[in-house]
């Protein structure tokens, strides 16, 4: 009888073990599709009211017309952003939501993760460095912003660095330290990649260091 039952526990966890290398195989492809497929939602119903004066005209009858229409919108901006029409427009628009006392530490972090991930802005995250910190021999992941002015800087005699530490896995949020090149090492990593392994929590690492 304790065979029996010995036999049937081992039966019963090599089913188990089967069943969560099954699931755990097609766990991330059914979580990406999940994904997709709410985002597609989501996204269509923000664009509800367009689709409404879409379906008035004759193109309204193509699927997913509005979201179409959107990228046609934005390829749009950004050829006349491309050409300065409206970065002056732009720029005046921002000026003005700087002026906002809730709203500009929003839109300004918002914007700056937004810039990190542009492969064409060189301005906002210069380089991908590790410092020490929050303690020595503890290591994270920053970002080299600018160089301190002298009359702000800890030592007006030393070069002082502004370097940005994002929180995980929110990079809106952060530390802003102000370090010396001899506590900089820089890494080997693109802003966009930097960004993901902290976003991630260290689990995203790019392909390049698995192989």
């Amino acid at each position: 009888m304790a065979q029996k039952s010995s036999l049937l526990t081992r039966i019963a966890q090599q089913l188990w073990s089967f069943f969560l290398s099954g699931l755990l195989t097609i766990l991330p492809l059914a979580l990406t599709i999940a994904l997709f497929h709410f985002s597609l939602r989501l996204v269509k119903g923000w664009f509800g009211p367009l689709q409404c004066i879409l379906a008035t005209t004759r193109v309204g009858r193509i699927p997913h017309i509005e979201l179409i229409a959107v990228v046609v919108l934005i390829l749009t901006i950004g050829v006349f952003m491309q050409i300065f029409i409206l970065r002056s427009i732009i720029t005046l628009i921002e000026g003005i939501i700087f002026r906002i006392p809730l709203v500009r530490p929003v839109y300004s972090g918002i914007k700056q993760l937004i810039s990190a991930f542009n492969p064409h802005d060189k301005h906002s995250f210069k380089q991908v460095v590790l410092i020490q910190f929050p303690r020595v021999g503890s290591y994270s992941i920053g970002f080299v912003t600018g160089v301190v002015p002298p009359p702000i800087a800890p030592n007006a005699h030393q070069k002082f660095y502004h370097v940005f530490v994002p929180h995980t896995p929110n990079p809106t949020a952060g530390f802003l330290l102000l370090v010396t090149e001899e506590e900089i090492t820089v890494v080997d990593l693109t802003r966009q990649e930097a960004m993901a392994l902290i976003i991630s929590g260290g689990i995203i690492v790019p392909d390049r260091f698995n192989k």
